[in-house]
Formats: C-alpha cells, structure tokens, sequence
C-alpha cells in the first residue's frame, strides 16, 4: 500500500451503473482521446501506472465521493482498419481511495482524465471476532445456496473451495475476503456504493453479512415463487388431460347411443358444437383418422413378404400400437411409415408395373416415340438418335423379361417336389405339391443422360418428351445452389422435422418405381462444406451398379432406384466433379442455327404466344423476313429464350391494338381504328426498340492490329472476340490486358516470341536476330481483349493473337468477315482446340463468312456442324502458322522472303 495519506492521481469516471471493488478486475471500453492519455501514461510510467476509478451516484453522471485505486493491467489499441472502435482498459484494484476535490466546477465526465487530489484511508486494524464470525455464517450459507442451485458442475466446484477458504481464513483477510465477494456476487448498485465507502474493517464485515443475507433472502423468495408456478401449472395440465378424456369419453357415449338406437338419431336433435367436437367437422374426424390407420395397415401387408421395407414396416408398426397416442414418439413413428408406405416399393402389390408393358407391346411404339420427340424439339438430330437407342432397348429388353418370366412360370407348373407325408398306415401313396420358388425378380437398368448445353437449347423439355414418349410420371429436381447432403440423402430420424430427401419426394410423387427424374443445374450444386457434400451424396444415385440399393438417411431401407431414368442437366462440364462425371452419359446440346430457331419460332414460340395472350392464329402473322430480324439483331444467342420473350413482346403489343379495334367496334357499330394483322420488319423498332446488334455489325472493319477470334463463354455459347493491338513508344515490352488467364497470357508472350523469331522472313527487319520492337525505334506493344469486366482464359487464341501482331508490324490487314481460332507452339505448329460447334454456331451468327481452323478439328466440323451452315460458310484447314497467315491475310498479301535467296548468299 502506498504510505502517503494524501496524494494526486488522475481520476476515470465509470460509465454507470459500472463499480469496481478492491481486489476486482474489470475491462471497459473508452474514447480514443481517453485512450491516448493513458497510453502516454503507460509508457512514461516504469512500473504499472495507478488510476483511480470512480463511480457515479446516477446516470446523470454525479461523482461519488469514494473510489478505487487500482493498476492499469492492460491497454489495447483498436487496429487500424477500424479506427472508429475503442480502446480497451483493464483496470484491477488494490485500495480505497476519497475524493477530496468535490468542486463542482471541476470537468467530472465528459472531460475524460482529470487529476484530482484524493485521500487514502488509514492502515487498517484487525476486526473484531464477532464481525468475523457472522461474516462467515452469511457468505457460507450463500456460497451453499448458490452451489444448490446452479446446474452447471463447474460453477458448483468452485462456491465449495470458496466456502472452504472462508472457512480457513485470518482475522487479518477477512476484510479483504470480503472484498473479493461483495465484487463477485450480484447485489444492488447502492448497496455496493455504501459498501465502497467502508473503510474500517469491522463496519465493512457488516456490511457484507447484511448483503448476503440479503442475497440469501432474495434467493430463497425466487426459488418458492418459481416451485409454486410450477406446481400451478402442473395442476393445470392435469385439469386439461382430464377434460380430453371426458370430451372423448362423451364422443364415445354418443356414437354408442346412436348405433343402438333401431330408428336412428331423431331428426330434431342438436348437434353437440358447444365444446367444437362436432363429429361432422373434418378437422376433428376420427373415422378419417381410422381410416388413415387402416389404409397404412393395408400398404403394410401389400408390400413384398420376407422384403427389407415389410419386415421394417412391421417392426415400426408395432412400435406404434405400444406408444399412447398423445406421446411425441407416436407422431415420430406414424409421420415415418405414412413415409415408407407411400414410396412405391418393387414388388408391392399395390404399385403400377415396372414399365407400361402395354405401350411397349405397340408394334408402332417406336414410332409413336419419334412423332414425339420430332413434334416437341426440332433438330437435335444426335440427340433424337441416342434418346431411340434407349427406348428401343428398353422395349426389346421388357418384351424379353416378360417372355422369359412366363416360361418360368410354366416351368414351375411343370415341375413337382416330392414330400414324404408321415403316416401311421404302411404304403401310402406320397403326396405330389409344386414348388413354392418364386422367380427372379429383373429389372431394366437405366442409363444417367447429361444433357450439356447453353440455357434455352430444351434440356428439360428433352426430359418431358422422353416421359411422355414412355408413359412415364416425370418428376423434376432443382439442384441449383443445394448445399446440404441431407436433402439429397434425407435426415435422420433423430433430428427434429427431419424427413427423407429429394429423391424419396420425387418417387411418392410419380407413385410408381420407373419414372423420368430431371436432376437440373447440376453443375451449379454447392460445394463441400460443413453441412457435407452433395456432389458426393449424388454419386449412389447416379451410378447404375450401385442405386439398386439406395439408402436414405431418413427411411434407414434400400430403395431400388435401377429402373428409374435419370437426366441430368448442365451448362458447362467445368464446374461438375470428376466423379460425378464419370458416371453420366454426355450428350451435347451446342445451339440453334437461324434455319432452325425460324422454324422453332413458326412452329413452337409464336403458337405458344398467341394462345398465351388471348389471340388466334388468324388474327395475328408475323412475316418470316421480321422474324428473322428478330433472330439476328435482338436475340443472338445460343437457346430460343430471349427469341421467345422477344416474339412475346409482339404478340402483346398486337393483343393491345386488337383490344382497341373490338372496343372502338362495340362503341359505335363501326370500327374507327384500323387493325393490320401482319407484322413486318419496318414495324420491329417501334415495338422492341433500336435493334440490340447493330452497333457491332457496324463497328466491325479492316484495321491495322485487329484480328477476330472465337470463343466460347461460360454458358456454352459461341461468338466472336477482337484481338486489339496498337504500338506504343517504349522499349520492347509486351503489356496484356483485358482480365486474361495465365494460359492465353502464356500464348500471347508465344505468339509475339515466333513473330519476333520471324521478322526477318515476313520483310519486318532488314537483318536476321533483329528485334522488332527494338529497331530501328523502341516500342512496345499493347494487346487488348474488350470487355475487361468478364475473365477469359483458355489455349485457343494463339493464331489470333500472331496475325494481331503480324498485321500491326506489316500494316497488312484481315478482313472483318474471317474469324480464327487455334493454338500454335514456338515450332509453329497449330494445335487442336474444342467446343469448334459452339464457335463456329457463334460466328455464323455474327455474319463471319470464313472461319480459320486447326486440321486437327476438321473431322469436329464435318460431324458436328449443321450442314446448312457448312454451305454458307467457308472453312480453312492449316497446319502451321505460316498456312494460317496465308489464309487469313490472303496468298501473296505478306512479302515473304524466299529461303532459296539465303542459301545463294552462302554459296
């Protein structure tokens, strides 16, 4: 303790209704300015600096006249990121102080650390025994209490080793012990004030038994007040249980009373709806909830005898009967077998066919399936082709197991098991009985088809088509943004709500073991995290060796999901894991070229607009040169969505003109405004706008450095990218923009080095080993791909950017009209690149004419690309980056020089 009596320390007033005790610690947040202040106290200070802290009388920050001494343990300075948060004070007490500057002039508050002069009591003298003595009945008969009441094991060990310092401890300490509770225990803000105050060891013991006491009265009071509320409401769920039963016991009484009655319930007497347990109200109907009983009892015994779902059902069932039906548990286990009743198990008797055997036995099936797909997609030839595999094979293989299921049958009609049949006569004959084998259930198992493609190529409608052409229910899955294993796999039934998974959902829907399951967006499901994985959780699904015995979490039974068709759908394959991948069949879905998005919009789109908006087909016709301008200036894309909404648009506006002319023609007799039924192309800016594509058809030209490419963007759709290219003065630097990935960055620095490489050969420099960008004046070359805000990446652009960058150092030009695509190496050979369909749908869109090609694709052309567009455009094969020059900038254009000339400067 400090010696001097009186002394002048800087002062902090506690925010109210803070109080720090001695031999407390407490941690308060304070002003930056505060901080500061004390910071420099900190660190002018050798030994830990003192501060007294003083509490307030009332929130209207009065000062009291006591405080506490205590040592800045620590101090922690906000980070620089957020200067706008506190500092952070730690404060630890040692000693009463008294204020003695009680001026009420003096800043208290607001002005942060004020000096102040302030007064330390006297040494202190032991107190009497008897304080001492009361004291420690007080806090132990509190400590006691407390550890009676909490439930934590923790907080009780440590009441009974404070209880048993009390009981061990010096007259001396006593004072100081009683320090440490007072601080610890929650007492009023002025009975601790006064406490502060005590400086003489004996009145403050006194002061400590009487809080104690009454803590322990208050204490006791809250727990009888707690145990009456209690047992008051205990009473009160009794009383209820007891007027249900009585409500049940009269419904019971009156259902007797009217089946016993030979002439029925008199026609005059009132229905019971004073307590609303009328029995015709539907929401109080018990023959409904027998009858809800009886029909799960009904799909338990339907269900496959010996199979893993009965016996589990079975179980569960009896489960059921022993539980009262008001218990929690009962709803559990009924709410779980409504569940594993209403899955349509194989083998039940209550569950439709594996397949539609009567539609297959149609000898015109197949033809029936392709007047389906042809009347619902137009082209997607490939596609059709696979989708006819599948349904022929599916055919072929029901009519077999049917045929060889009826032959075992006969078989096991045929053939007879002898059993001995005991007797006490000697010679009787044995008695002949047939087998009891059952015979080998098969199924038709069914392949995963991924429908990959940009959006609005028909991947789900594919998915309807294929249902309707089989007879099937089809059910479709969202998996877009699912980040939860459990709604693929189900929850389990310990959790709360739980209940089975998507998957389960989508087969008591259908209602039958077979149907077409649409998994959509799968390339956009979330990731691992700690929820699990989903991606992963499909894996049992999606794999035709392993789905015959799917397990989901909630329903703990193998599901046969083998004879369900599965179809996936996706924009890219980037996204999807390797896994996942492996176990799909993938079917690609490039686009739609104008030919056939014309036919799809006469066919399909404007049909489907009129009937939407109230119009009929003769009242409304759009010319085929308009809706080709739709095509090509409004809605250049990949899919037929925005042609869909861009038709839309039309009919609508059409459907207001016609509205008009019939409200005009009902007015008066006579139509006043006329209404033409045929829209032409000189009417599309007036009603969708200024076309969205002429701006890029116009900007397209012959400059020097600006090359075409093609590219394939994140949907799956193809278009075409300029490869910008300007000199700058410099020092032969090469400076990339237009956010690139590391690999078309690494086939920009390639294209520039074989350039460089070859600047002699295309008459750049007049002497071998000469850099371009060097002589005769430094230069840089700035490349740009536009459109910065998207991210590009990929090994496609090298023939690209090396006639960008030949074109920029010759002067020679590119047409607008040629568009390339390629990799090259520092040999100069040109590499194969993929997704030729998607760009080479993308350039013929954009109006290219002639697309430059590695050799390597040229099969990926003839296969893949419609033969319509084939014959509008022209394809240029190369090998190596000298026949891409050729071809784009034209034979003769660049000013070779011949090889033959060297080899006669050696001679």
């Amino acid at each position: 303790m400090v010696n001097m009596s009186k002394a002048t320390l800087p002062t902090l007033a506690l925010p109210y209704p803070l109080i720090l005790l001695p031999s407390g610690r407490i941690t308060i947040p304070v002003k930056r300015s505060i901080g500061e202040t004390l910071s420099t106290l900190v660190q002018e200070s050798e030994t830990q600096p003192i501060i007294v802290a003083v509490p307030l009388t009332s929130p209207e920050s009065s000062l009291y006249q006591w405080g506490t001494a205590a040592h800045i343990v620590r101090l922690i300075k906000p980070p620089a990121r957020n200067p706008k948060q506190p500092y952070l004070l730690s404060l630890n007490g040692f000693t009463r102080v008294r204020i003695l500057d009680t001026n009420p002039d003096l800043p208290t508050v607001d002005s942060g650390i004020v000096d102040r002069r302030i007064e330390y009591p006297p040494t202190e003298s032991p107190p009497s025994a008897e304080s001492v003595v009361k004291f420690k009945a007080a806090a132990l008969k509190l400590l006691d209490q407390l550890a009676k009441d909490t439930t934590q094991q923790a907080k009780r060990d440590t009441y009974n080793k404070v209880a048993a310092m009390i009981e061990e401890i010096s007259y001396v300490k006593a004072a100081w012990m009683a320090d440490v509770m007072v601080s610890s225990t929650n007492g009023e803000y002025s009975d601790k004030l006064e406490f502060l105050s005590a400086a003489d060891p004996d009145d403050r013991l006194r002061r400590a038994t009487t809080l104690f006491v009454k803590q322990s009265s208050i204490s006791e009071v809250s727990k009888r007040i707690a145990q009456s509320v209690d047992e008051s409401l205990s009473k009160q769920q009794k009383e209820f249980f007891l007027r249900q039963q009585q409500a049940a016991i009269e419904r019971e009484l009156k259902n007797l009373r009217r089946t016993s009655s030979p002439l029925g319930p008199p026609g005059n007497m009132p229905k019971d709806d004073s307590s609303g347990n009328s029995s015709d109200s539907e929401l109080d109907n018990e023959e409904a909830e027998a009858e809800d009983m009886t029909d799960i009892k009904s799909k338990i015994e339907a269900m496959a005898k010996d199979s893993e779902e009965r016996k589990m059902a079975v179980r569960e069932w009896r489960r059921l009967k022993r539980i009262p039906q008001g218990s929690v548990e009962h709803g559990v286990i009924r709410n779980y077998l409504e569940w594993l009743t209403a899955i349509p198990w194989t083998g039940s008797s209550t569950t439709t066919p594996s397949t539609a055997v009567e539609t297959l036995r149609d000898r015109a099936f197949l033809r029936n399936a392709k007047q389906q797909l042809d009347s619902d997609h137009f082209g997607l030839e490939k596609v059709k082709k696979r989708l006819t595999e599948y349904l022929s094979v599916v055919r072929l293989k029901a009519l077999q197991m049917e045929q060889e299921a009826k032959e075992e049958q006969r078989s096991q009609q045929l053939q007879l098991t002898v059993i001995p049949k005991k007797s006490a006569k000697a010679g009787e004959a044995h008695t002949l009985v047939p087998s009891l084998r059952q015979p080998s259930r098969k199924t038709v198992k069914g392949p995963i088809l991924l429908f990959v493609g940009p959006p609005g190529t028909g991947k789900t409608s594919l998915g309807q088509s294929i249902a309707k052409a089989l007879g099937r229910p089809f059910q479709r899955i969202s998996l877009g943004g699912v980040r939860d294993e459990a709604e693929i796999r189900g929850h389990r039934r310990t959790y709360v709500a739980s209940g089975p998974g998507m998957i389960v959902q989508a087969l008591r829907k259908a209602g039958r073991p077979d149907p077409v399951i649409l998994l959509d967006e799968i390339d956009k499901v979330g990731q691992s995290n700690h929820h699990g994985d989903p991606a992963a959780a499909l894996l049992e699904v999606l794999d035709p060796e392993q789905n015959h015995t799917f397990n989901d979490h909630y329903i703990n039974v193998p599901i046969d999901l083998s004879q369900v068709l599965f179809i996936c759908t996706s924009n890219t394959l980037e996204t999807i894991s390797g896994p996942l991948l492996d176990r799909c069949e993938i079917i690609q879905l490039s686009g739609y070229t104008y030919n056939e998005k014309m036919h799809i919009a006469k066919n399909f789109l404007l049909p489907k607009q009129l009937h939407a908006n109230g119009l009929a087909k003769e009242q409304l016709t759009v010319a085929e040169p308009a809706l080709l301008h739709i095509a090509t200036h409004y809605t250049r894309e990949a899919g037929v969505r925005s042609l869909d909404r861009a038709i839309g648009a039309v009919v609508r506006f059409k459907a207001v003109e016609w509205a008009e002319h019939l409200d005009a023609d009902n007015e008066s007799g006579v139509s006043t405004k006329e209404y033409k039924d045929v829209v032409d192309e000189d009417e599309l800016e007036g009603i969708l706008g200024i076309a969205r594509w002429d701006g890029e058809e116009s900007d397209r030209e012959e400059r020097r450095g600006v090359v075409y490419g093609l590219v394939v963007t994140g949907m799956g759709e193809g278009g075409i990218l300029p490869v910008e290219t300007i000199a700058v003065p410099g020092t032969g630097k090469l400076m990339l923009t237009g956010s690139l990935g590391e690999v078309i960055k690494e086939s920009g620095e390639l294209a520039l080095s074989w350039v460089k490489t070859h600047a002699y050969d295309l008459c750049i420099t007049a002497a071998r080993y000469q850099d371009p960008l060097k002589t005769p004046n430094g230069m840089d070359i700035h490349l740009h791909l536009p459109s910065g805000a998207v991210k590009k990446d990929g090994p496609s652009a090298g023939i690209a950017m090396t006639c960008a960058f030949v074109s920029l150092l010759t002067g020679a030009c590119v047409p607008c009209d040629i568009a390339m695509t390629g990799e090259i190496t520092l040999r100069g050979r040109v590499g194969p690149v993929g997704g030729i369909k998607e760009k080479v749908l993308g350039a013929h869109r954009a109006g290219i004419t002639k697309v430059i090609l590695p050799w390597a694709n040229r099969k990926d052309v003839e296969h893949d690309v419609p033969v319509e567009v084939q014959a509008v455009m022209q394809f240029s094969f190369v090998r190596t980056v000298e026949e891409a020059l050729e071809s784009a900038f034209g034979k003769g254009a660049l000013g070779w020089r011949s090889k033959d000339m060297l080899m006669e400067s050696r001679l």
